[in-house]
């Protein structure tokens, strides 16, 4: 039917066809026309299963269409197979009588998938969507057809036999159809997911080009498919659109598919070409729009409603003609919380008018997401308040979170940031858990899993991450890698196809596993091909079906991929993606991928079992560091096609690098507890996330984490700052390659409320009027900025008939009060006037206009309205009420004035007043107030001629003390000053304290004495008297009104000044009480002091109640410049156990101090003396000043040594060790009164316990040292340490096995314990890599070095406390000069061990007898193998008969001569020779004729 809508559209609302172009409409219209007129007889529809309807046109009755599936059509449009028209069918009309016409449906591949169904009336069951009257007229049709020209009675019984056998076979096959489609679908959805069949993007529906008038709204939006979800961005001539930037601008939407973007109140600056971009796994599309706003020249109604959604409404409740007004109440601020917990975040929202069973549209976003009800977020309505309920927070859940209520007449939202921690580990050190686990690519034979990486690495670096999969509907966790990645992305292998999967993510230091990241969500391990559309079904004239794909074009070999790219390379893998092919029919095809190393021509298939069917796949198992080139070929049953051109040379290897630092991290001060952060972003990163932020308090060093997720942007908000504090601020850049270097420090920045300018004043109102000039007064404004208000300014203008002037500057300088006189007026002009205040951030906005005032003079009896108004000193049931008198003063002077008080929202009778009698200060406590309640006030003056008009209401004032409220508290101090103190806690860097007597500002400093620090104030009376009666006040400013009074009255006067002269005459003050203390000889010191006592004073000792006095016993001495008293006992004896007492008086003044000294604690006192008396007694003969210990030498030698005192020639040092004397060789010696031993090359046999005794004849003394175990060890780290720091610098040599580093020590130990490390962690040593010691050289030696050697090697010396490390870095030209002189010596090296070598078997001398035969024989080597050539008196000889020269084996050179006569004497040599060098090897033969000769010549 054409009113039938797609899939797509069907739950569009918005959706019409006026959406289609007027050439788009006119060009249906023509196809319909052509359509119907290219049939021979009138086109009838069809329908089937739910499908959308197709136009059936042919010269025959069409008959009702059913198909592949049709019940479970209706519940997917997604299967493997495809119903539609089988165009074959058309040609089996002209087919020859012998020929049978088929009922079979084939594929591509010719594989039977279906059956052709002929369609009879009868078939209700399958009919698929036609009515009785549809069936009538079809069987109406075809009799009428039919009987033109077989109208007789034989061919009705013929028929009706046909018909019979048709029912019959229709209904066979129709079984048989739906038993096999049953199956299939099964079997399908059994390893099909439906929510994994990935596609790229694709809009439905594309946004539309506006023209608007200005100041109205638009809106564009579209329609997009696309799996997984695209992500949507919309954007300005190329620039992104960012709502949180233009608060109220700009409005993006997401809901089912369909995203819109609203421009509110458009301008000329939205005069623009918009697109929005859609992105997936898949691809991303692009769709573009204009926007051109027009000036309407006549009057506009700037009502006019914006574009809206449609929100659902619930109930019966009609919005026609209600104006809504939203407000959201009771809000939840900035939000902090752990990973695992649960948080709720809610709203009070009243909308006004309040209608039973309406409910706006409520909805929740995170980051300007839209945020559906899952098992992460619980949504609830209760009518007036909105809640959102984070079941089970993770950091994916940090961000942004905005309330959004519509209503007919607009929305109103609400934002807070919520911050998510990372729980606690479960290892201590371990890092925090990764986040925003996801699943980039799928297909059957491989899911790459990508994530984020943490903010926290527990203070250790991060030396990768685990992935974990668990199957769906299972809780069995696997780990997919054996050794953890550290880029963040990774290939999942080894899937079973059709199986969906989760994953999660961990990371891992040195200190262990982090808790898994939040579980991804399920993707399906399928081809993307796999997953084919349904398409609809259509019957063809024959009014037979089948079920097949799209139709083949067979015998077409597909053409070269196109764009094939290397779209991601890392060194665990590579992945390809291309577009398909133009040339290649409508056949499905599939694809074949090749790869060749790089310098080489071979060419190597990658998948040569089964070809792959989607343009995108990973190549594993690469050998890194080798450069591929990769090209691809499209092949289908028609055979395989010419392959793609090759991509350029890939180098196996991570491609992404780590991001640069941010730069220029500025921080400026926002609230009390939050401060904003910019910088500048990394210079070319690639892939960027997103940023980490972290802060310090100053001079802490401890580092915080921001955020726990990544921000993108260059600003960010840093929340949960202590007030008052200062900190400093570092950004860290992250992609998948990891998390770069932090940033440089920000400036230190306080945190505390920023500087702003004041709000505008209100209130303006009229104090006095003369003829040119009127008297203007206006209240403060609420919020003051954080500043001290420095002045207003007041501007005017004329008003004529209801027309406004231009403004006019009243005061160039700002007046400090809030009352100024505007001057040159013209007299019965009217007027408005606005006032600005100002602080140090600046000028603010002006205020309202005010009321139109008329400037003419007053003459009436009574005075003018007070002015300025203030509300202090609040509290639950009272408060304070200043203001200032009336600037017109009537006919007589001010006498008096009156108060009104009424509730706040009371109607205007409810007016009473305060005092019944007037009063004539300028300030009330009003008392009896009801907590809780809200109170407005007014203030009128009187004089003689009576009361005045009354003053501006003040601002409702709620009647409440509010927490950390602290009143003014009077205190006398020592010295008897009195003074009043006040105390705020909720102070800011701005506040200052206002001390005021009678509520006026206190300014005669010779009475009054003001004092501050810190959050204290302090008011003292320098001579306090009757003139100091009265109410003083103290105020805060910059905060919530915080003030308090005292009413000092003489009663109260009376009774200070009473205190303070006791005050002025204290007891003797004492710096310390009663003391004992022990000193030499054991003596007893009693002590204390007095912190003032004049010359006057006297002391009176006390022993239990009994008077001592000064003898042999007792000592006691009075310094009364210092205050100090003392008594001396030379020692106690039990007797003297009890209470010590000191009485001291000095004029009026008295004090006393007792220190009681019995049981343990005189026990103590009395061992102690004992003790020192023994010392003492000690130390009149030779004794140790200081006992035993060691010392060791740079050297590295031991030496134990004392120090001794009051010795003489004759006194004696003997030495033992474990008990035995030391021999007589060791070396004993005093010098300056130390005893010395020294201990060379020390080791564990030198370990036990040394004593030294020293007598004489007055007496003697022992010291012990105890070096086992631990003392050993102590000392022998003392050793080490010596060794260390005598270590020279670590240098690099070339040996011709590789490269050695080395560094040389003073001594050598063999306890000594060293580590070698490479790139700071701890090498593990091998064949190739060793380490060693050689005298006092230790060398690390590594064999045939590569680059991957390069890098920073150490060696640390431990010495039991911090150790030492010495450093040295082998790369860069300092491995490249190691590497080439390793690669000299080991050439040299070869060459010296395969050279020619003559080994050895030759004589110097041969003497040999006539005729007898000579045989020597010697060994040779050399590799290759060497040339040899024999010599005679340096002259080459050859082999003969005579003289025979072998070489054999290549080892054994042999020299034979038979029968030597005298001609055989001489000189021989043997040179051997081969491309590393040559030797030679001599001899002498002698030869004599007989043996007498020999004997003669013996």
């Amino acid at each position: 039917m054409p009113g039938s809508l797609p899939f797509y559209q069907k739950h569009q609302r918005h959706y019409d066809h006026d959406y289609r172009s007027s050439e788009t409409q006119a060009l249906v219209s023509k196809y319909r026309a052509s359509s119907r007129s290219s049939s021979g007889y009138p086109a009838h529809t069809c329908t089937s299963g739910g499908y959308p309807a197709h136009t059936c046109n042919s010269g025959y009755a069409p008959h009702i269409c059913t198909g592949h599936g049709l019940t479970s059509a209706r519940t997917s449009t997604s299967r493997g197979l495809t119903a539609s028209s089988y165009s074959g069918l058309e040609q089996s009309s002209q087919l020859t009588k012998r020929a049978k016409a088929t009922h079979l449906a084939v594929d591509r591949e010719h594989h039977i998938i279906g059956y052709v169904v002929p369609i009879f009336r009868g078939s209700l069951e399958f009919a698929g969507g036609y009515s009785g009257v549809e069936d009538s007229r079809l069987k109406a049709t075809s009799a009428s057809m039919w009987g033109q020209d077989h109208f007789t009675s034989g061919l009705e019984m013929e028929r009706s036999e046909v018909s019979s056998r048709k029912v019959t076979i229709r209904e066979s096959a129709e079984r048989i159809s739906l038993s096999k489609t049953i199956y299939e679908n099964e079997e399908h959805n059994k390893r099909m997911n439906k929510d994994s069949l990935m596609h790229a993007p694709e809009f439905v529906i594309k946004p539309r080009s506006h023209t608007v008038w200005e100041n109205q709204s638009v809106r564009l939006h579209c329609t997009l498919s696309g799996w997984p979800n695209p992500h949507v961005v919309w954007y300005k001539n190329n620039v992104t659109i960012d709502p949180i930037a233009h608060p109220g601008k700009y409005k993006i939407e997401s809901s089912y598919s369909v995203h819109s973007l609203e421009i509110d109140r458009c301008d000329f600056d939205d005069t623009a070409q918009y697109h929005v971009s859609a992105m997936n796994a898949k691809g991303e599309q692009s769709a573009y729009a204009s926007v051109v706003v027009k000036r309407f020249k006549g009057e506009m109604d700037t009502s006019a409603p914006s574009p809206r959604r449609s929100y659902p409404r619930v109930g019966l409740v009609s919005e026609y003609g209600i104006t809504f007004k939203t407000h959201i109440v009771d809000t939840f601020g900035v939000s902090f919380g752990r990973e695992g917990e649960t948080m709720s975040l809610g709203c009070t929202v009243i909308i006004h008018p309040n209608l039973e069973r309406y409910q706006p549209g409520v909805e929740w976003y995170r980051d300007d997401v839209l945020l559906a009800p899952s098992k992460w977020h619980q949504m609830h309505w209760s009518g007036d308040r909105a809640t959102l309920t984070l079941t089970h927070l993770n950091k994916e859940d940090e961000g942004l979170y905005t309330l959004r209520v519509t209503t007919k007449s607009g929305y109103e939202t609400y934002s807070a940031y919520v911050f998510v921690r990372d729980a606690d580990a479960e290892v201590e050190g371990a890092p925090g858990a990764p986040l925003d686990v996801r699943c980039l690519d799928a297909n059957k034979d491989y899911v790459i899993v990508s994530w984020k990486q943490p903010a926290v690495d527990g203070g250790n670096s991060i030396l990768g991450y685990f992935v974990d999969r668990c199957e769906v509907g299972t809780n069995h966790w696997i780990q997919c890698n054996d050794t953890p990645v550290k880029f963040a992305r990774l290939p999942v292998t080894g899937l079973v196809e059709g199986r969906s999967y989760a994953f999660r993510v961990r990371a891992v230091n040195k200190s262990g596993m982090s808790r898994p990241s939040r579980t991804s969500e399920p993707v399906a391990a399928v081809d993307a091909a796999d997953r084919a559309r349904v398409r609809g079904t259509s019957a063809p004239v024959t009014g037979q079906i089948i079920v097949t794909e799209e139709e083949p074009a067979e015998g077409v070999v597909p053409g070269k991929p196109l764009e094939l790219e290397v779209t991601e390379a890392t060194k665990n893998y590579v992945v390809l993606s291309w577009k398909p092919p133009g040339e290649r029919g409508h056949e499905g095809i599939m694809y074949y991928v090749e790869k060749c190393v790089s310098g080489t021509d071979s060419w190597q298939r990658v998948n040569t079992e089964i070809p792959v069917k989607s343009p995108r796949f990973a190549l594993f198992d690469l050998a890194e560091g080798k450069s591929y080139s990769f090209r691809v070929r499209c092949c289908n049953s028609a055979g395989v096609g010419e392959p793609s051109p090759p991509t350029e040379a890939t180098t196996v290897g991570d491609k992404l690098d780590v991001p640069a630092a941010p730069e220029r991290v500025v921080a400026t001060r926002n609230t009390d507890t939050s401060v904003v952060v910019s910088w500048e972003k990394s210079r070319h990163a690639k892939d960027l996330v997103g940023y980490y932020i972290e802060t310090s308090v100053v001079g802490s060093d401890t580092w915080e984490p921001c955020n726990n997720k990544p921000v993108p942007g260059s600003r960010f908000v840093c929340h949960g700052l202590v007030t008052g504090e200062t900190y400093v601020f570092k950004v860290r850049a992250v992609n998948a390659a990891g998390i770069s270097v932090s940033s440089q420090e920000s400036e230190p920045v306080l945190v505390k409320a920023a500087i702003a300018s004041p709000a505008p004043p209100f209130g303006i109102s009229v104090l006095e009027c003369v003829r040119d000039s009127m008297v203007l007064g206006w209240k403060q404004p609420a919020f003051v900025g954080g500043s001290d208000i420095t002045g207003y300014f007041v501007d005017y203008r004329e008003v004529i008939d209801g027309m406004e002037g231009q403004w006019h500057e009243a005061n160039i300088q700002s007046v400090s009060d809030r009352a100024y006189r505007v001057c040159d007026l013209k007299e019965n002009k009217k007027y408005q006037f606005q006032v600005r205040a100002a602080n140090m951030a600046g000028v603010g906005i002006p205020s309202l206009p005010s009321n139109t005032f008329l400037c003419e003079e007053w003459t009436i009896a009574v005075p003018g309205p007070p002015h300025d108004l203030q509300v202090t000193e609040v509290r639950s049931s009272s408060l304070v009420l200043l203001w200032k008198p009336p600037v017109y003063q009537g006919r007589d002077a001010v006498n008096g004035f009156y108060v009104d008080i009424k509730e706040a929202g009371a109607s205007e009778e409810a007016w009473r007043g305060i005092n019944k009698k007037a009063t004539d200060g300028k300030f009330i406590k009003i008392e009896n107030l009801q907590e809780g309640e809200k109170y407005v006030f007014r203030v009128r003056a009187q004089n003689n001629a009576g009361v005045g008009n009354a003053s501006e209401v003040t601002e409702p004032t709620l009647a409440e003390t509010k927490a950390g409220t602290k009143e003014i508290m009077v205190d006398v101090d020592d010295d008897g000053v009195i003074s009043l103190n006040f105390e705020c806690s909720a102070m800011s860097a701005e506040s200052k304290f206002v001390w005021s007597k009678n509520y006026e500002e206190i300014s005669d400093t010779e009475r009054i004495a003001v004092e501050t620090k810190g959050s204290k104030a302090k008011a003292s009376f320098l001579a306090p008297g009757e003139e100091d009666i009265g109410i003083y006040s103290c105020s805060v400013t910059h905060t919530d009104g915080a003030s308090a009074s005292y009413d000092l009255t003489a009663e109260e006067l009376k009774k200070l000044l009473e205190t303070s002269h006791d005050h002025k005459f204290p007891i003797i003050p004492l710096k310390s009480e009663l003391a004992v203390e022990l000193q030499e000889k054991g003596r007893v010191r009693f002590w204390l002091q007095a912190e003032k006592i004049s010359a006057n004073g006297k002391v009176d000792y006390v022993f239990n109640d009994n008077s001592l006095s000064a003898g042999e016993k007792y000592k006691m001495n009075f310094d009364k410049n210092t205050g100090v008293i003392e008594m001396i006992m030379e020692s106690l004896t039990p007797k003297d156990e009890g209470t010590f007492t000191f009485q001291l008086q000095d004029g009026k003044a008295t004090n006393q101090s007792s220190l009681v000294l019995i049981g343990d604690v005189f026990k103590a006192l009395q061992k102690e003396s004992e003790f020192q008396m023994k010392e003492w007694v000690r130390k009149q003969g030779p004794h140790f000043v200081e006992y035993l210990g060691f010392e060791v030498t740079p050297e590295c030698c031991v030496i134990l040594k004392c120090k001794v005192g009051n010795i003489k020639k004759d006194t004696v040092a003997l030495w033992q060790k474990d008990g035995q004397d030391i021999k007589s060789d060791q070396q004993l010696s005093f010098t300056e009164g130390v005893l010395k031993l020294e201990i060379a090359q020390i080791s564990k046999k030198d370990a036990g316990v040394y004593n030294i005794v020293l007598k004489d004849d007055r007496g003697k003394d022992t010291s012990t040292l105890n070096l086992t175990d631990q003392g050993f060890r102590d000392m022998m780290n003392e050793v080490f340490s010596v060794i260390a720091n005598s270590s020279t610098a670590l240098k690099i040599t070339s040996t011709d096995e590789g490269i050695r580093l080395y560094t040389f020590v003073s001594y050598y130990n063999d306890l000594l314990q060293v580590t070698w490390h490479y790139k700071d962690s701890a090498i593990s040593f091998s064949d190739r890599i060793k380490s060693g010691v050689v005298g006092e050289q230790l060398w690390l030696q590594i064999k045939e070095p590569t680059e991957k050697d390069t890098g920073k090697y150490a060696i640390e010396f431990n010495d039991g406390k911090g150790g030492l490390r010495r450093t040295v870095e082998l790369s860069g030209q300092a491995f490249d000069d190691a590497v080439a002189e390793f690669k000299r010596l080991k050439a040299a090296a070869i060459a010296e061990r395969n050279r020619a070598r003559v080994k050895g078997g030759l004589p110097d001398v041969v003497t040999i007898q006539e005729g007898k035969d000579l045989n020597l024989t010697c060994n040779i080597s050399g590799d290759p193998v060497p040339e040899v050539t024999w010599l005679k008196n340096e002259r080459e000889i050859v082999s003969d008969d005579h003289l025979l020269l072998k070489f054999e084996s290549g080892k054994f050179a042999s020299f034979i001569i038979t029968k030597v006569n005298s001609a055989d004497s001489g000189k021989y040599s043997i040179l051997v020779k081969n491309k590393f060098g040559t030797e030679s090897g001599e001899f002498t033969v002698s030869v004599f004729n007989h043996p007498e000769e020999l004997g003669g010549k013996k």
